[in-house]
């Protein structure tokens, strides 16, 4: 079986994606891995490039953008490796991060998935380690009572956590998302993101599913990546990623959590978009 599958899932990231993947395939490991890039119609001469210069990627080519979800999927369902790590395009590895944190899965059959130490361009930590989504913590994010009280989120935004330590969580950041694909066939473990999200919320559901299994999700900083953050997003209208926002948020709290919690949740978007428009700078990041 193949030790690993990387899907990287690109919209208009051309020059980043180059980047990554040339880091990619330079990565110090003592196994074989297999890399796909899912293009979500690009008009950015993405694919061309690939194509060009990778002819080694497994390159899938949609005609529409299917958004994060169903594109990883597309690739998911095709990947051999014992793992699967879905990295964003916007991420450059570092020589030692597939080896380090293959290592480290090999040694640790306890987590089904597990993300790295993720830093910024000039090398400060990222903050990404999150607990489950509650009613209260996404009221006041729609609310936008975070831009005046930044406080209120500390404990979903795990203000305390040390990211020099290795840690059980609730859930990681999407953009490294390193999954175990040989549990037991009698666990009934599924892969696949929900594709009911467009962007958003996908890899916290993905997490709170595998908590349903009673699998568990791990931090580790014994890998480390660079995250450039939203290459992808700047090119999107502010009121477009508040949709995208607003429409996954209640798509998971419909799922999970009461329909009261969702029915207010709905109408508290109505005063949400309102305060939106003032252009209260945050003061936090959520």
């Amino acid at each position: 079986m193949l030790k690993l599958s990387v899907i990287i899932v690109s919209w208009n990231t051309k020059e980043k994606l180059e980047e990554n993947l040339i880091e990619l395939f330079k990565s110090k490991v003592n196994f074989d891995f297999e890399v796909f890039v899912v293009d979500n119609n690009s008009f950015d001469d993405s694919t061309e490039m690939v194509e060009e210069k990778f002819s080694e990627v497994k390159l899938i080519k949609n005609k529409e953008n299917f958004g994060f979800a169903k594109a990883n999927n597309q690739a998911i369902k095709k990947a051999k490796g014992e793992y699967v790590l879905l990295l964003n395009p916007d991420m450059k590895v570092f020589s030692d991060t597939l080896e380090n944190i293959i290592k480290w899965m090999d040694e640790n059959k306890q987590a089904s998935l597990a993300g790295c130490k993720l830093v910024n361009k000039e090398g400060e930590i990222i903050k990404h380690v999150r607990k489950f989504p509650t009613f209260f913590n996404q009221l006041m994010i729609i609310l936008k009572i975070p831009h005046v009280l930044p406080f209120v989120l500390n404990n979903y935004l795990q203000k305390n956590f040390d990211y020099s330590k290795t840690e059980k969580v609730d859930s990681i950041r999407g953009a490294f998302f390193m999954m175990r694909t040989n549990h037991d066939e009698n666990e009934n473990i599924s892969l696949l993101l929900d594709e009911r999200y467009f962007l958003w919320f996908e890899e916290v559901d993905f997490c709170k599913q595998l908590k349903k299994k009673n699998k568990e999700v791990w931090y580790t900083p014994i890998a480390k990546c660079t995250d450039y953050i939203g290459q992808s997003f700047g090119q999107v209208p502010r009121g477009v990623t508040q949709k995208y926002f607003k429409n996954s948020q209640l798509k998971y709290f419909k799922k999970w959590h009461s329909w009261i919690e969702y029915q207010v949740l709905s109408l508290a978007w109505i005063f949400g978009i309102l305060i939106s428009k003032l252009k209260i700078k945050s003061r936090t990041k959520t």
